[in-house]
């Protein structure tokens, strides 16, 4: 049997922080191993503990879940999972460019908290595809708005499969539907994602997925 999925939970309001931590804490292959009320501490406790995965709140004290999940990520830390309402601001924007592995809605179903805890340390980083969907649809919009800085030329260096994947992963498809979308096992997937991942200079796959957005692939 492999070993749980070690959490940390970033959350300020503390009854919902330990909401969060009672429905990990039952689930049989994932093992809370911290708590963080502000970004600070997540970022301190991430250091110290290591953890797989942070879920992390966008607006925190001290430090905001932003500027946190940008720490964590500039050094491999861990995985973030950000906690996000709708609201579709700059925050969560800016959560993208930070390198967050995905977005969970704040009042999701426990049963789904679970399985984005599962996706994101299986790799599959983009979760809540209608969610991401909208988020990378949106963001890609304000920053063609502002002029985008995404460069085409960045695609010189991927394969013609690696653009096909990279153009699944900005429609927010999983491993799981790009296999069955390209006629390719699902693990020569997961392949393809890290090799133009490590190309093209991103930290997860939402990241690929608003470049393939903005250049509209």
């Amino acid at each position: 049997m492999s070993r749980p999925v070690r959490v940390l939970v970033a959350e300020d309001q503390s009854a919902v922080r330990a909401g969060l931590v009672l429905i990990l804490g039952s689930a049989p292959d994932i093992e809370v191993v911290g708590e963080a009320a502000d970004g600070e501490q997540a970022v301190a406790l991430a250091r110290a503990l290591r953890p797989d995965l942070v879920l992390m709140d966008v607006q925190m004290p001290r430090l905001d879940g932003v500027s946190a999940t940008r720490q964590v990520v500039a050094e491999h830390l861990a995985d973030v999972l950000v906690l996000t309402t709708f609201d579709l601001d700059e925050y969560v924007f800016g959560a993208l460019r930070a390198g967050a592995a995905g977005f969970l809605l704040k009042n999701a179903e426990a049963r789904d908290l679970v399985e984005a805890v599962r996706t994101v340390a299986r790799g599959e980083g983009i979760v809540a595809p209608a969610v991401t969907r909208r988020l990378i649809a949106e963001f890609a919009a304000g920053a063609a708005a502002r002029e985008s800085s995404a460069d085409p030329a960045v695609l010189e260096s991927l394969t013609r499969r690696e653009r096909e994947v990279l153009s699944c992963l900005g429609e927010g498809l999983s491993n799981a539907a790009i296999a069955e979308r390209l006629d390719m096992a699902e693990a020569t997937v997961k392949t393809h994602v890290s090799r133009l991942l490590g190309k093209l200079g991103l930290r997860s796959r939402v990241q690929a997925a608003v470049l393939a957005q903005e250049l509209g692939i």
